[in-house]
């Protein structure tokens, strides 16, 4: 029996069948529309591998005119926000430790005498390089700005001070990566994007195929109740999380060499809170999604700012502010610094507490609503 010729009417029938399909797929169709926009703003307005403003401390020793002019030099240079001014080295060091300040400009009291004398006085810049993406642009300006920074100052009878090299010796020390490696703030940073990616497609997944078997039916047709289906789905990828984060230390210590400064039980300890806020997006995925491919595009959706927006690829304060208000609201921006501070800086419980609060209170939010959702979608 032969097959009937090709007419447009039947392939115009099949074009059209897809489309009201596609309609009916409210959620597929928003993805295909979502996230290329979604891809389009933060790539065209979000990043910038060039961060200005960055939050610096100043330790001013000297009063004098020329150490006004110091400051005031760094500051036109867009890169230098001075946001703290303080006369305590313990302080400044603080600052730096919980992120507070990117930099930590150190102004001898001696500065002002040692310039006129031509002894070309050393100015100490201490710099978080965990982050060496975020510090290097800045770091470069300083040398550049060192041989011009005083010749507006220094009149014709004080001209012999402006030597070849600058009239001041800017010093770099680098804290916790002093030697700029990038996978010591790279390879601690995938423990945040690894555990993001699993644990809430996978926790997705599982509970929307459980649905479209038929097996969630049958389960909940036994004595047990909805709250220990739930918990019982849970507990598993908690453990799968912390092979994860185990595997990813090992990794870490052993084949890429990365410093662990601080406590790792403390790093166990704060990774369950983590891990039980992305499992809370995954069940809240499982109850909007109607099938297995839309539990995937919404763990995408959440996923492609997570890794973004961030600060695990570009640096965090380089974005805008409302992109930074967006990633503040991620639970993986906290908890990559959480990560970098332990790890590299040796922070303990009072320096991470900033950033647990937020994250605290996104497991909260995702909990509360993936409950709800989950109870209304059981009954």
């Amino acid at each position: 029996m032969s097959l009937p010729r090709f007419t447009f009417h039947r392939l115009w029938a099949i074009v059209l069948k897809e489309f009201i399909q596609l309609k009916r797929d409210r959620v597929t169709f928003f993805m295909m529309v979502g996230i290329p926009l979604m891809q389009l703003m933060v790539f065209g307005f979000a990043i910038n591998s060039d961060p200005r403003h960055l939050p610096t401390a100043v330790r001013l020793g000297d009063q004098g005119p020329f150490a006004r002019t110091l400051v005031q030099a760094l500051r036109t240079t867009n890169y230098f926000a001075i946001v703290h001014e303080t006369s305590s080295e313990v302080e400044a060091q603080r600052l730096l430790q919980i992120g507070d300040a990117q930099f930590i400009i150190n102004i001898p009291e001696d500065f002002s005498r040692k310039l006129l004398r031509g002894e070309r006085p050393t100015v100490l810049i201490e710099a978080d390089a965990s982050d060496p993406a975020a510090t290097g642009p800045a770091l470069a300006s300083v040398n550049a700005l060192a041989s011009t920074i005083f010749n507006r100052d220094l009149p014709s009878p004080l001209a012999r001070l402006r030597a070849k090299n600058g009239p001041v010796d800017f010093r770099i020390h680098a804290h916790y990566n002093p030697e700029n490696i990038t996978q010591y703030n790279v390879v601690p940073g995938l423990m945040g994007v690894v555990l993001t990616m699993t644990m809430v497609i996978i926790t997705a997944l599982a509970i929307t195929r459980e649905r479209e078997r038929g097996t969630m039916e049958n389960l909940l047709a036994t004595p047990v109740r909805p709250f220990e289906v739930m918990v019982g789905k849970i507990l598993p990828f908690i453990m799968i999380g912390y092979i994860q984060v185990t595997l990813i230390l090992l990794a870490a210590r052993y084949i890429f060499h990365v410093p662990m400064v601080g406590s790792l039980p403390l790093l166990y300890l704060v990774s369950l809170l983590f891990i039980a806020a992305n499992l809370s997006v995954g069940i809240t995925f499982s109850t909007l999604a109607k099938n297995q491919l839309q539990a995937v595009q919404m763990a995408f959706f959440f996923f492609l700012p997570s890794i973004l927006l961030s600060g695990f690829m570009f640096p965090f304060r380089g974005m805008p502010p409302w992109a930074q208000n967006v990633g503040s609201c991620l639970p993986n921006t906290h908890f990559l610094r959480i990560v970098r501070g332990i790890l590299l800086k040796g922070n303990g419980l009072a320096e991470i507490a900033p950033e647990l609060w937020p994250l605290l209170a996104f497991l909260v939010v995702a909990m509360a609503i993936g409950v709800k959702r989950y109870r209304q979608t059981l009954d």
